[in-house]
């Protein structure tokens, strides 16, 4: 069981679980939803940062409100400014690269580009994929990222884990990946162009396997980056550090050569880690419950939304 510490305690300290040299500090109470929303609203998604520290969020929402369902965007204090118009809820994984967003519809089984004012410049449907790499419940796109060259790439992660492969006009171009070996994938949740080396490559959320993976651009087999995770889901950059959502209670960054610097928010409690039910009463400061989504942002802060029904949104700030 764990204390139950008064949380205006919890508030002022600097809440870190630090193991080599990287600080960060717990903000607690930092995102303000929008008005008459008490939270964000039903998550099941990413959370990404534009050029200029605007936050984005995506939203299933709870059918209360569909003006407050999409993509949520936030100023860099944390206070709501508006919804991106015109975009679908259920973005599960989206990226905003050069100003433009990349997304994979869960429940429309396709990937979207936009600008950020939501203007659709690219849709790639279902029917553009291999349809022999389809299973019988259909395309379940999970995540979806940029290469330097402009090719899109897509994990059907929900489904039979192979990775498609497009350019950037949304024609098909290759697909690797799948549960077979070399790959071996199971719940593959999220990928991303890994930019930390000479040549950028794929760096997978092999959920199931508790494990994260390396592919070459070419889906090449480069090797296990690190294993033992708790159910990683969502990754970030800044420098040579990445930053890791583990759904099963734990976020945790990790160095260029895969080792474990700092662990945040960890949770021990049956119950309420790996599930989007854990309700606000028993939310705790600086603890997390189910990591779904995060990002650095310019300044290397880090934030973070969980897999949860009534939505909630974390963050850590760097301490130079």
């Amino acid at each position: 069981m764990r204390l139950k510490v008064p949380l205006l305690f919890l508030a002022a300290l600097v809440l870190t679980d630090v193991q080599a040299g990287e600080s960060f500090e717990f903000v607690p109470g930092w995102l303000k939803p929008p008005a008459g929303m008490e939270f964000v609203g039903n998550s099941h998604g990413e959370v990404a940062v534009d050029s200029v520290g605007m936050i984005y969020v995506s939203v299933d929402g709870d059918g209360s409100d569909a003006s407050k369902e999409g993509l949520q965007v936030y100023k860099p204090d944390g206070t709501y400014s508006h919804n991106v118009p015109n975009l679908p809820k259920t973005l599960h994984g989206f990226v905003i690269h050069n100003d433009t967003i990349y997304a994979t519809v869960l429940g429309q089984q396709k990937v979207i580009k936009s600008t950020l004012d939501g203007e659709i410049l690219l849709e790639i449907p279902a029917s553009s994929f291999p349809q022999d790499k389809i299973g019988p419940k259909g395309l379940k796109l999970t995540s979806v990222d940029v290469a330097p060259n402009g090719d899109v790439y897509v994990v059907d992660g929900y489904g039979l884990d192979w990775i498609f492969v497009f350019d950037g006009e949304g024609n098909f171009k290759k697909v690797f990946g799948g549960r077979e070996a070399p790959y071996n994938l199971m719940n593959c949740h999220k990928i991303f162009i890994d930019p930390r080396y000479d040549e950028p490559r794929i760096l997978c959320c092999d959920r199931v396997n508790l494990r994260l993976l390396h592919l070459s651009l070419d889906g090449e087999v480069i090797g296990e980056y690190a294993t033992g995770l708790r159910r990683p889901s969502s990754a970030s950059f800044f420098g040579d550090k990445v930053c890791i959502a583990e759904i099963a209670g734990r976020v945790s960054v990790l160095d260029k050569a895969g080792n474990l610097v700092t662990t945040l928010g960890t949770n021990e409690t049956d119950g309420e880690i790996n599930t989007n039910k854990t309700e606000p009463g028993a939310w705790h400061e600086g603890i997390v419950t189910a990591p779904h989504g995060i990002t650095y942002d310019a300044e290397g802060n880090i934030l973070v939304t969980e897999w949860n029904k009534f939505g909630r949104v974390l963050r850590w700030n760097r301490v130079p």
